[in-house]
């Protein structure tokens, strides 16, 4: 088969740009649907929630941060599906590059999303579970442990070992 452009062959692969956009899409579906499951299984468990009888009895506090948190959770579905979406509606259109970039931006703001899911749900939680003012403390705890597994960890990597190329 007759490549369709230039190769490149400064970095560690060969490949036109064409197929690095369709390798790269790949790999950004197959992170979407890691992603997305646990993102059904939280917005599930958030749905099911107000239909309980204890939800009735709980402070307007909290009933706001679960309306938040809700909001939240349908925020992040949309950016993650939108990716799919995004492509279902570019495909065809000879955009394959552009529309990995975009898909990328909107699956990374779907994980940012998720971690103020994340951290809204367990405020929530462990509002009603321990009625301790040491809650916000443990939530920023556990928020500053996502950034550092879902971000400052990774831009670590890629300063770290992006310098010596």
């Amino acid at each position: 088969m007759a490549a369709l452009g230039p190769r490149d062959t400064s970095r560690g692969r060969h490949e036109t740009p064409e197929e690095r956009a369709d390798r790269r899409w790949n790999e950004l579906l197959q992170e979407v649907r890691v992603i997305q499951t646990g993102v059904q299984i939280l917005f599930a468990f958030l749905l099911t929630v107000v239909f309980t009888p204890r939800f009735a009895t709980l402070p307007t506090t909290d009933k706001t941060i679960y309306v938040v948190t809700v909001l939240l959770g349908a925020a992040t579905t949309g950016a993650l599906i939108g990716t799919v979406t995004f492509h279902r509606l570019v495909a065809g259109h000879r955009l394959k590059p552009e529309t990995v970039l975009w898909a990328s931006r909107l699956a990374l703001l779907g994980i940012v999303l998720l971690l103020a899911t994340v951290a809204s749900a367990l405020l929530l939680i462990l509002r009603i579970a321990l009625h301790d003012s040491a809650v916000p403390w443990v939530v920023a705890g556990m928020v500053a442990w996502f950034m550092v597994c879902w971000f400052a960890l990774p831009a670590w990597i890629l300063h770290r070992y992006s310098s010596k190329e």
